[in-house]
């Protein structure tokens, strides 16, 4: 079953057309990722999905709720950890304060953050404050995941640590769309992945597919998983 659908999506800044005739689609419980060069629309895509961004054209058909993971966190300074996360479920949710409490220990507890829920973000090196933000993501029960670059600020362990986490959420059906420039990321977590430049869909597929294209754009973006 098709979770969202986004059909011949347009968008131009000023002069300059960043997203070209895209269309695709997330099946529940799939876990896609957007590769490409920057500057190639992903997360302008990603943006216009989210309402972030006001799209010019086409139609984007999803029925649910949405976490998004930022690259740069965008967690409140003046909000501990735990109230980062806790806030926006009890506040606009309207859940119960000690469900959502245990939830949260457990989301920190699984980041690897067990003992910094009464730490506030300036106290966080910026790894821990992207666990938080996926924490706190998470703690709304999206329907669908959003990353955007979510490796992008954290070190090659800490990479792992993150993709281990999102396997998990994989192998628990989240639906996922991951933004990212991390190759062999991509290549181990996604079931789909859509390969972008100059605005448009180069290429679709298993990463398998993907991978293995012979499409010159995409050998070169890949070059060295040929090698």
């Amino acid at each position: 079953m098709s979770l969202l659908k986004v059909k011949n999506l347009k968008k131009s800044f000023d002069e300059e057309e960043v997203l070209k005739d895209i269309s695709l689609e997330v099946e529940k419980g799939e876990v896609l990722c957007i590769i490409g060069p920057s500057g190639s629309g992903k997360s302008t895509l990603l943006r216009c999905i989210t309402d972030l961004e006001q799209e010019d054209g086409g139609v984007i058909d999803f029925d649910g709720t949405f976490g998004l993971v930022f690259q740069d966190f965008n967690l409140f300074p003046h909000h501990s950890v735990m109230k980062n996360i806790t806030n926006a479920p009890i506040k606009v949710q309207k859940r119960d304060k000690t469900e959502v409490f245990q939830s949260a220990r457990a989301l920190l507890k699984k980041m690897g953050l067990e003992d910094k829920e009464d730490a506030y973000p300036h106290e966080l090196s910026g790894g821990q404050q992207q666990r938080v933000s996926i924490a706190r993501a998470l703690a709304m029960n999206p329907d669908i995941l959003f990353f955007d670059e979510p490796t992008s600020a954290l070190d090659p362990e800490l990479t792992s640590e993150i993709l281990v986490v999102i396997r998990d959420l994989a192998a628990e059906n989240m639906t996922m769309v991951i933004v990212t420039h991390e190759m062999t990321f991509a290549r181990n977590v996604a079931d789909k992945i859509i390969f972008m430049d100059d605005g448009h869909i180069v290429e679709e597929g298993t990463p398998d597919e993907v991978f293995s294209s012979d499409n010159s754009r995409m050998r070169e973006f890949l070059g060295k998983f040929y090698d």
